[in-house]
């Protein structure tokens, strides 16, 4: 096989399984929604289990379940007859993958679940096996073919159960309305958790932190807290702690372009007026994009009555892992 017939190869596999994700549509029916319904109403968790390759795709599910508010694990079929089967409730749903709908751990498994008379989905290729007639509801994924040469292997088969159980999953997360905070208290140690859920107030510089003038001192007092303080600026507030401004480092290289006297200008006359603020409620996201649309590197934040609380830059967003 030259390297043109591999890449034939490869690009026949996409295609086959492309085809087999599209036909999914016409598949989604009344069996669909009674799963879904199942599942919501279901006063435990979601059971997932499969054997082989749609073991491997059922953990997959029950990981995209659980992360997406429908409480999910995976119980291997074959560990399942030796004491794991304790672990499903009368309050719980099973849902069994099996493309074949007679593999035997699994079916080995229907007279106990039974026994405990919980609703069990079936996701299988076939509407006339063993596990779909057993279900309370069958949602088909079956496939025309395999994307293997031999046609043995399972791949567009387990493509298209993949792609069922996140339609499954998704379909459940918009009928509980399930909202982007549960999602990251699901996802606190990652990116996506830290974007959704760090606000302004955790990561701001506040306190002896907060570089802050009044607007009656001198540049060069300015400069000292800015120095002091490190965030290359300082807000500018009355006696009242209300805020007048923001003096920065572009503020100070614009005045010396002016060629004035830093040691004699007040800080008052030389600061950014009506300059951009926040406040500390909001994500430390939505602080990151405010700083890319108005292409600035610092905010002040600011509470109900605009005196002045904290500020922060974007080096504490990128330490924080926002960005």
């Amino acid at each position: 096989m030259d390297d043109k017939q591999l890449m034939a190869t490869a690009c026949e596999v996409i295609n086959i399984e492309a085809q087999a994700v599209n036909a999914l549509s016409a598949k989604i029916d009344e069996n669909f929604i009674q799963a879904c319904h199942l599942i919501a109403a279901c006063r435990g968790r979601v059971v997932v289990t499969g054997m082989g390759k749609s073991g491997h795709i059922a953990g997959k599910i029950a990981a995209t379940l659980a992360s997406t508010g429908t409480p999910a694990f995976f119980v291997h079929p074959g560990e399942a007859s030796h004491g794991d089967l304790g672990m499903i409730t009368r309050q719980d749903v099973v849902l069994v993958l099996s493309n074949s709908g007679e593999t035997t751990e699994i079916v080995t498994l229907l007279p106990l679940i039974k026994r405990l008379a919980v609703p069990m989905i079936a996701m299988t290729g076939r509407s006339d096996s063993t596990l779909a007639k057993f279900s309370s509801a069958h949602i088909s994924n079956a496939v025309e073919k395999e994307a293997c040469s031999l046609g043995l292997a399972p791949t567009a088969s387990t493509t298209a159960a993949l792609v069922m159980g996140d339609a499954l999953a998704v379909s459940l997360m918009t009928l509980q309305g399930f909202t982007r905070d549960e999602f990251a208290l699901s996802h606190p140690g990652g990116s996506l958790g830290r974007r959704l859920l760090v606000l302004v107030s955790d990561i701001m510089h506040a306190g002896d932190q907060l570089p802050i003038v009044l607007g009656g001192v001198g540049v060069m007092d300015a400069l000292v807290e800015m120095t002091a303080k490190k965030l290359g600026m300082t807000a500018v507030i009355d006696a009242q702690g209300y805020l007048l401004g923001i003096f920065t480092d572009g503020d100070l290289r614009r005045l010396l372009a002016k060629s004035l006297d830093i040691n004699t200008a007040q800080v008052a006359d030389v600061m950014t007026e009506n300059c951009q603020v926040v406040r500390p409620d909001i994500l430390a996201a939505e602080a990151m994009q405010i700083m890319e649309e108005k292409k600035i590197n610092a905010l002040i934040v600011v509470n109900n009555e605009n005196k002045v609380v904290g500020a922060l830059n974007m080096h504490d967003l990128i330490y924080a892992g926002i960005v």
